[in-house]
């Protein structure tokens, strides 16, 4: 199983950037796939999730309203699309596999331990 990060980099405050995560060697189509992002020095947090078989969505509060979580099937990838990024957002961003399913409960996929697979993270910098 493979979750490969891309897309990360340098933008400016007000900017947009689109990561891609995409998951090889198994099927997920059962899963929920997560972003998470860890800035210097503080805990990993969660961004967004979204269901692979009905698209379904869940959003952090800090990104609601600026950050697009989807998914292509067809390519076995998920995106994030970020936009009008601040200082803040600066951090190392994770997508995570989570095969168990909690059904209408969202709360469960913004805990870490709740994620079976994590690939290698993209680190995305946000300048003022």
């Amino acid at each position: 199983v493979q979750l490969q990060a891309s897309g990360g980099g340098l933008v400016q405050a007000g900017g947009s950037l689109r990561l891609s995560c995409a998951a090889s060697g198994r099927s997920f189509s059962s899963y929920r796939m997560g972003w998470f992002r860890q800035a210097p020095g503080k805990e990993r947090e969660f961004v967004a999730a979204i269901s692979w078989s009905d698209g379904r969505t869940y959003y952090a509060d800090s990104v609601k309203g600026r950050f697009t979580i989807s998914k292509d099937n067809a390519k076995g990838t998920v995106y994030l699309q970020m936009s009008s990024l601040k200082p803040e957002d600066t951090a190392v961003y994770y997508c995570g596999a989570a095969a168990y399913a909690y059904g209408s409960n969202w709360s469960p996929y913004s805990r870490r331990s709740t994620y079976d697979y994590w690939g290698k993270g993209t680190l995305v910098t946000v300048s003022s």
